[in-house]
């Protein structure tokens, strides 16, 4: 999992989760609402204990911060992240308790899917707050499922960055793709259509082998697919893909996918560059669903997604522009710009 340094303040309010009825158990970490509310999906999965759900819940609410400043978004930065019962239990009932938790917040969180959670999930949580987005949408109201907005958006990046990076179109191209959930599935399916290879990696092998029927994609181990002859290697499973032995066996020329804190160290992005190996930034490469969720919480329009997604890869290309041009990291280049939007937020608060 991602240990970088922030040069922000620590997360302004932590919230235990805790319901025994119901087996709710875990943590809603507020990092900052200098732009505003803070907004990040709600996680849920099987923690081994409250302190690695809770570790999970800052490092997630941070990447939600920089993720919401750089798309330009009135949010600030948060996540929830509920550990999954072990044994039988009530998945309505549970998600009804957490709706009830983020209520009590007044606002101060709002919650959408994320890992592990369903557009079923947030209708039991809209039962009892408001202060929840990724619901079924009407009309041309923006609303639903975000993951094919965040596939969108990482797919539009990939193509400006394999322009960039490796003066190419994804047409011919091999992408190793770790991960094939919702925005991992969606994401293949598009680079299929605009010609790429396939190269996919997922421990569920019913979703994996389904798509590699589907899409004819190659399919290899979870412990092979970061070394395996690709041109773009992109995670989109959980965070923490890229060790140090993964940058230093990396044979994909660009990393640009779908995952959360993808760099499980400081010292990773620096030995990527040094390797010669672009990195488009994650949370700048996967916001598309936050946008649709904020447009959603909002009351806005499908069209104003689509112009907000429209600009995640333009940003993306300005942001490995100006990487080059410093011989600075891309990731160390995102962060000062996001820090910087938050910080000047802060000081017009203050």
């Amino acid at each position: 999992m991602v240990t970088r340094p922030s040069r922000l303040h620590p997360p302004v309010e932590c919230v235990r989760l805790h319901d025994i009825e119901s087996g709710l158990d875990g943590v809603i970490a507020i990092h900052s609402t200098a732009l505003g509310p803070g907004a990040g999906g709600c996680r849920f999965w099987s923690y081994p204990g409250l302190d690695e759900a809770l570790a999970d819940a800052m490092r997630l609410a941070e990447g939600m911060s920089y993720k919401n400043a750089l798309a330009g978004l009135p949010f600030g930065g948060a996540k929830a992240v509920i550990r999954r019962p072990a044994g039988e239990f009530d998945r309505d009932a549970l998600f009804r308790a957490f709706g009830r938790a983020v209520n009590e917040l007044g606002g101060r969180y709002v919650t959408a899917e994320d890992v592990g959670t369903s557009v079923a999930d947030m209708e039991q949580i809209a039962g009892v707050t408001r202060h929840v987005a990724g619901l079924p949408s009407s009309g041309d109201r923006a609303g639903g499922d975000p993951s094919p907005w965040t596939a969108l958006g990482v797919f539009e990046s990939m193509r400006a960055a394999a322009a960039l990076t490796l003066d190419r179109d994804l047409a011919g191209l091999t992408v190793a793709v770790q991960g094939t959930g919702n925005v991992g599935a969606d994401l293949c399916r598009r680079l299929a259509d605009a010609g790429a290879h396939l190269v996919i990696a997922d421990p569920e092998s019913g979703r994996r082998d389904r798509l590699s029927h589907i899409l004819g994609a190659k399919v290899v181990g979870t412990d092979e697919i970061a070394e395996v002859e690709a041109d773009i290697f992109a995670p989109c499973a959980l965070g923490g893909a890229l060790t140090r032995d993964v940058a230093r066996k990396l044979k994909a020329r660009l990393v640009c996918g779908a995952a959360n804190n993808q760099l499980a160290s400081a010292e990773v992005a620096p030995l990527l560059m040094a390797r010669g190996i672009a990195y488009a930034p994650d949370y700048v490469v996967n916001a598309g669903g936050i946008i649709s969720v904020s447009a959603e919480y909002l009351g806005e329009d499908r069209s104003d997604v689509e112009a907000r997604v429209a600009e995640i890869a333009p940003r993306v290309g300005t942001i490995l522009e100006r990487a080059a041009r410093e011989a600075r990291s891309p990731a160390d280049v995102a962060d000062e710009m996001a820090e910087t939007m938050i910080a000047g937020a802060s000081r017009a608060a203050a």
